[in-house]
């Protein structure tokens, strides 16, 4: 009786595996198609634009840059230098310290002999409290704001209060930015009104010549950690968040780099506190808002403005990395639970919001069983050994395919690899993910769904390097 009840109950995983692996696989080859399109299409458009003429624009609306910095005294000086070379006419600098530990508020004052001047600081959104506020008179476009430590979204909103412009730009305190970066990015919201949020780009740094604030030679990273990153990250931004736009469904912004409607953003309370994933967090507010208020809007992915930043070059700190991201997702999922498969919400809630449930979170579970529920079923013989390797060779050959599409589009538009070595480097890198780097990423994301209660609310540090 007990072999008839584990049979019935093998078969019924079996077949919640396939219609799974079905599912996602038709998920991942539109995302191909669409991403592709969508891609395509905006590589077109860019070209056609001279952005030239617009960074020196009176038209272009001007922009507030937020950084907000904990214990980010390795890059913080490098990343600020960056921000205030970028090529655009109006836009401020502002950075955060967020109750910082080590020596990040004084590598920022001695770098650029900021002093502390008497200076308001409106309370739109409740913050923690403002300690003090510095400035260089010689280079009027930073301040910098030293306050109670109170998590990055704290930071942000404290930004946000500070800032005097309509459009801000979030982007993170280790992170570069291309000097077309800001010009990219916000020139969607001079010709489209019903924009409010718009990202893009985040490439890989590591182990790239840095001088001075800017990129001066982009090079493949020698770590096989940091290159299986650098698929992923070709493959999620030129294809995930492609074919999300594409469906006018996108869900997350990074929180890396991202801009924003400063009003829009105001009217849902600015970020939620407390939030690990602060920026999917807010973008389902903005979601939420402005479909029960039925008004017009959009949420873009842009594929040219781009953000370099450091990504983790151990397994120690890549598996805190994607807990933290797990966590994150299922923190802002639960928080908006009441979109999922809501008709309401239209593609947002009955596609995009499941997408997230079915795949991101419940998905590594499933993938678990599939690495070890299969073996023993077939062992047993419970299960056909041929249609099970079919539908295996169809994911792996689908997830492959994922890879170099995303790939191929960045050799045939942005070209930043334009080597013959490098492309060879990253098609190999690309086959051989799918043998231990995924499975890796899968038990992470476990450990993540298993540690959700205990550290929805820790955010983890990550070493970093200097540039």
């Amino acid at each position: 009786m007990g072999l008839y009840i584990f049979i019935k109950i093998a078969l019924f995983l079996n077949l919640i595996i396939t219609v799974y692996l079905v599912i996602n696989n038709c998920f991942h080859f539109l995302q191909i198609l669409m991403g592709i399109s969508i891609l395509d299409f905006n590589f077109k458009k860019s070209n056609y634009l001279n952005y030239e003429k617009y960074k020196s624009s009176n038209n272009m609306v001007p922009i507030s840059l937020l950084v907000p910095a904990f214990n980010e005294e390795i890059t913080i000086v490098e990343s600020v230098k960056s921000f205030l070379k970028l090529d655009y006419n109006l836009y401020e600098v502002i950075v955060i310290n967020d109750g910082s530990k080590d020596n990040t508020l004084t590598k920022l004052i001695e770098s650029f002999d900021l002093l502390e001047v008497k200076e308001p600081v409106r309370k739109i959104i409740k913050t923690k409290e403002v300690r003090a506020v510095y400035r260089n008179m010689n280079i009027k476009n930073l301040v910098v704001i030293d306050k109670e430590n109170g998590g990055k979204a704290d930071a942000l909103n404290c930004g946000i209060n500070m800032s005097k412009y309509p459009l801000f730009v979030s982007v993170d305190a280790d992170c570069l930015l291309d000097i077309e970066a800001l010009t990219r990015i916000s020139f969607p919201f001079v010709l489209d009104k019903t924009i409010i949020a718009a990202g893009g780009v985040i490439r890989i740094a590591n182990e790239c010549t840095i001088i001075d604030g800017e990129i001066k030679n982009i090079v493949l990273p020698k770590k096989w950690i940091t290159m299986f990153q650098l698929v992923e990250y070709l493959r999620a931004f030129f294809l995930g968040r492609a074919a999300f736009d594409y469906f006018h469904s996108l869900l997350i912004i990074s929180g890396a780099f991202g801009a924003f409607n400063k009003e829009a953003v105001l009217k849902v309370g600015g970020y939620t506190p407390n939030t690990i994933g602060e920026d999917m967090e807010l973008i389902l507010k903005l979601h939420k808002h402005m479909i029960n208020k039925k008004q017009k809007y959009k949420i873009l992915f842009l594929p040219d403005p781009i953000c370099w930043t450091q990504v983790p070059d151990s397994i120690r700190d890549l598996r805190k990395q994607r807990e933290r991201w797990q966590i994150g997702l299922m923190d802002c999922l639960f928080k908006h639970k009441d979109m999922f498969l809501n008709y309401k919400y239209g593609v947002v809630g009955l596609i995009a919001i499941p997408y997230y449930w079915i795949f991101e979170t419940i998905g590594p579970l499933v993938d678990l069983l599939v690495f070890i529920l299969i073996p023993i079923l077939m062992y047993l013989g419970i299960i056909r050994l041929a249609p099970f390797w079919v539908l295996l060779l169809i994911t792996l050959l689908v997830g492959l395919i994922q890879s170099l599409a995303a790939i191929l589009t960045e050799q045939f538009t942005f070209n930043k690899y334009p080597k013959f070595s490098q492309l060879f480097k990253l098609t190999i890198y690309s086959i051989l993910e799918n043998f231990g780097y995924r499975q890796l990423i899968v038990l992470f994301r476990i450990n993540g769904l298993l540690k959700y209660k205990k550290n929805k609310h820790t955010w983890g540090k990550i070493k970093r390097k200097a540039f």
